[in-house]
């Protein structure tokens, strides 16, 4: 039998763990998964009849082989699409069509957890939740994990990295493993930059008629970066009703992250009533938030760094490693990297 551990059940993890099932047939996997749900920043809640995706907002349709599992591979019902524009606004909030839409804005009618659900759900592999790894031993050839309540896990043949770099980076500097590799690549982990993101969201009892899904500033220069529309999800919002999904900008989640969530939420609302030029924005009839200190890479990791730890059965993956903040690359990572691993265990 081959064992196979997993740290973290992503998006790239769900994906990775979803063709070694199929490709390596004696392989048990184990994921261990520090919070309650699977698929990280890809992360829907519900409210009632709402459900929203309050981190990642959508899969973008630019990678052949991500499309091809979401519509072909995978049971693509509940399958939906935005298919209203992305509009831009500047540091005024003046709004403009300023930039094309992506072809497609893929969600589930369930949410984007969706995605890592159906992915392990197709699997046979073991995920343990609420299982955070604090000390990665590596025993000769093969690898334990020991999480934070001193449970230990394994011993694995190869072991797949999925936390955002700078967890990873920790968690490669307090390894029991005497390898320059290991330090190769946890200074390389430690050295992309992450923008952090503080999220609000706002519902209403009211429709609210834009011509775009969502408003992006593209700049970088207004408090607020993002501004989506719930309700384009079909499924998602019922009728006669509006929810915002809305992030911060970077410096604005920086400077008030551990601020008071409400007074946070407040302000966001506020300048979401002005930038959409509608004052009954700035009085929800309900809200949620979320802190997102490590939320989108700006640069992938050095690759060779990657490359490094491979003799010794580690793989990180996930979007900093592909090198783009965006969920679909996430995926193809998974997919990829799951292929070397299925290779070298050969």
């Amino acid at each position: 039998m081959t064992r196979i551990g997993v740290v973290g059940a992503g998006a790239a993890a769900a994906a990775a763990t979803y063709v070694l099932d199929g490709a390596v047939p004696s392989a048990e996997v184990t994921v261990l998964e520090k919070s309650r749900g699977v698929c990280g920043r890809a992360a829907t809640r519900r409210r009632g009849d709402v459900t929203y995706d309050y981190g990642a907002n959508y899969v973008k349709s630019d990678d052949d082989r991500v499309v091809e599992l979401l519509t072909e591979t995978l049971d693509s019902e509940g399958l939906v699409d935005a298919s209203e524009p992305i509009y831009t606004f500047d540091a005024e909030g003046s709004v403009s069509e300023g930039r094309d839409a992506d072809d497609h804005k893929w969600s589930y009618r369930a949410g984007l957890t969706q995605i890592a659900k159906r992915l392990l759900g197709e699997t046979g592999a073991t995920v343990e939740n609420s299982t955070r790894a604090e000390t990665l031993v590596r025993d000769g050839d093969q690898w334990r994990v020991v999480d934070t309540d001193g449970g230990e896990w394994g011993p694995f043949d190869a072991l797949l990295l999925n936390p955002p770099a700078p967890q990873s980076a920790e968690l490669l500097r307090d390894a029991e493993w005497e390898s320059e590799a290991r330090r190769d690549l946890a200074e390389a982990a430690e050295a992309v930059p992450y923008r952090t993101i503080w999220t609000a969201v706002l519902g209403y009892e009211f429709e609210l008629d834009r011509p775009y899904y969502a408003l992006v500033n593209p700049d970088r220069d207004h408090q607020i970066g993002w501004i989506a529309r719930e309700e384009c999800k079909a499924g998602h919002v019922p009728d006669g009703e509006s929810v915002l999904v809305v992030q911060a900008n970077p410096e604005w989640s920086v400077e008030r992250y551990d601020d008071d969530p409400a007074e946070n939420v407040a302000e966001l609302a506020d300048l979401s009533a002005d930038v959409l030029g509608d004052e009954r924005l700035a009085d929800p009839e309900w809200t949620d938030h979320q802190g997102w200190r490590y939320a989108l890479p700006d640069e992938g990791v050095r690759r060779g760094a990657v490359d490094g730890v491979a003799d010794a059965d580690l793989y990180p993956l996930g979007d900093w490693v592909a090198g783009e903040a965006r969920l679909h690359a996430a995926l193809r990572n998974g997919l990829d990297t799951s292929e070397r691993v299925a290779y070298a265990l050969e």
